[in-house]
């Protein structure tokens, strides 16, 4: 009986990017269903009921949600290419970094976005610290598995994407080559891979995309 697998997600989502990362570096065969987040579909609704939101990875008839969930998921069903360490220990770290970068990284980098003034310089500066912490995971290293993209690699890979779109719409460095020297070449070794770079969204509609976010919301603070 072949595998059914199926993904939710939108065009431009870095947590569904992740899913793609992982599934083209296993080397699965899936079908895309691009999902419109203002009119969500039943199938969508039905298999995420709790959140209602993407990703959702359906195999078989039977849903995963959640990014790093999802990751774990494909790992453990498909053996080739195994993205998470086999020692416990650095499986664990690999796993605690990877929460720290969805629960500390990404929201200090979504406050340098949607902020400005003395207030977005403050969240520059907790990025930067946040940014120190990860550059000292790649000392001796090319990614942050080893020589092969990993776990924590796809679950950090949206760093590779999004810091420089914000750099672009914001004209500000956040990963400067001096003082990240390992965190900025791993940044171009992760996007130069030929299957990240098969899987980017393009980068001028994600300019746009953020750039009306970022417009959105500093338009709801001066409102206030």
């Amino acid at each position: 009986m072949a595998e059914e697998l199926k993904l939710f997600r939108t065009w431009s989502s870095p947590f569904a990017l992740r899913v793609v990362h992982a599934l083209k570096i296993k080397g699965l065969e899936y079908e895309t269903i691009f999902e419109d987040l203002s009119s969500k579909s039943d199938s969508l609704l039905r298999y995420n009921p709790i959140h209602r939101k993407i990703p959702v990875l359906v195999h078989n008839g039977k849903p995963i949600c959640e990014s790093l969930v999802i990751l774990e998921y494909i790992d453990e069903t498909w053996k080739q290419c195994p993205l998470l360490p086999r020692d416990p220990y650095e499986k664990a770290k690999a796993r605690f970094w990877a929460k720290f970068g969805d629960d500390k990284l990404t929201s200090s980098i979504w406050n340098v976005l949607t902020t400005q003034g003395k207030e977005q310089e403050e969240h520059i500066a907790a990025t930067v610290q946040n940014l120190k912490l990860i550059e000292e995971l790649l000392k001796e290293k090319k990614f942050f598995g080893g020589e092969t993209i990993g776990y924590l690699d796809i679950a950090f890979g949206r760093m590779a994407n999004i810091i420089s779109i914000l750099e672009e719409i914001m004209d500000l460095k956040l990963a400067d080559e001096e003082e990240f020297p390992l965190l900025s070449a791993w940044m171009q070794n992760f996007s130069d891979d030929p299957v990240i770079k098969e899987c980017w969204p393009p980068q001028d509609k994600m300019i746009v995309k953020f750039q009306a976010v970022r417009e959105s919301y500093l338009k709801t603070v001066v409102s206030q």
